[in-house]
């Protein structure tokens, strides 16, 4: 137990020592996540002011300030917090005898950088993806995920405003992609954070790009607004549920784009019923009550 103990509080105060160390630029530029996230999140705001495809949205959208909260709270507090957790799972693994590489399928260690870093980044986004379908497949799931349909105006800082829970669906399926992969990362995997970072932040934009035929495989303003509508088609529980890869969508039929205007109501059926403030939300999801998002057959 003692074991234990001391994983959990030495995995928090180091990820606090590192997040402040961040803060007052004491660790390598390439992996300073958080002005490194500020700095993406500056450039996409000024490029939404600047070529607007919602003209009517104003600068400061609604829930504007609350979803910068969400950002630094998902991104850092959040990650703090928990951490102690993923460190104690980690040793209870180990002590079992599961290592990061029990599961590897692959040894990427001997391919070309660029090699690890595309597999990387195609694997974790393909769990992400995965994972994304079951948060609105499941009613458990999807009462959690209401927390980021529950935009109302589409802005970069939406990209990150979700239920703190998410983290706990998302981590130990990411973990598992890793595992697949030799149980590691890549040197510079911190390529791919910042890439997934940026393309997060600009499909959740006021800005019109499609990235002409690459469409078909890089997700984009305009397919993901019409994953947040409020309306979806008939027969389904979602749509265009990719992260940063389209890709998966076209492949699996769950693409939808029927026009480009911008002009489309979004949230979900209910969403009246979701707490205004953060730390309603905080605790949204846990009460039993909302079924998933009705699949429409009429």
């Amino acid at each position: 137990m003692e074991a234990y103990v001391e994983a959990f509080l030495n995995a928090i105060t180091g990820t606090l020592s590192w997040t402040w160390k961040s803060i007052i630029f004491n660790v390598p530029w390439y992996l300073n996540y958080f002005w490194g996230l500020i700095l993406i999140s500056l450039i996409v705001w000024i490029l939404e002011i600047v070529f607007p495809w919602r003209k009517t949205q104003g600068v400061f959208r609604k829930d504007f300030w609350l979803d910068g909260f969400y950002m630094f709270f998902n991104f850092f507090l959040f990650a703090i917090a928990i951490s102690g957790i993923y460190k104690i799972l980690g040793v209870f693994f180990e002590d079992i005898g599961i290592k990061a590489n029990s599961l590897a399928l692959i040894d990427i260690s001997n391919w070309p950088m660029w090699g690890q870093l595309l597999l990387f980044f195609i694997v974790l986004d393909f769990v992400q993806w995965f994972t994304h379908v079951l948060l609105h497949k499941y009613a458990f799931l999807w009462n959690f995920h209401q927390v980021h349909h529950s935009v109302k105006e589409m802005g970069f800082a939406a990209h990150l405003r979700y239920h703190w829970m998410e983290n706990i669906f998302y981590k130990p399926l990411k973990t598992f992609g890793v595992m697949i992969l030799g149980g590691f990362e890549p040197e510079q995997a911190y390529i791919v954070h910042f890439a997934a970072i940026a393309i997060g932040h600009f499909n959740h934009s006021n800005i019109k790009i499609t990235w002409g035929p690459l469409k078909y495989v890089l997700n984009n303003p305009v397919m993901h607004l019409y994953h947040h509508a409020y309306d979806l088609p008939k027969g389904t529980y979602g749509v265009n549920f990719g992260i940063s890869l389209s890709l998966w969508d076209y492949i699996f039929k769950t693409n939808y784009i029927p026009e480009d205007s911008g002009n489309v109501r979004l949230g979900y059926p209910g969403d009246d019923d979701l707490p205004k403030s953060f730390f309603g939300q905080l605790v949204h999801g846990f009460a039993p009550k909302k079924k998933s998002r009705t699949i429409k057959t009429d």
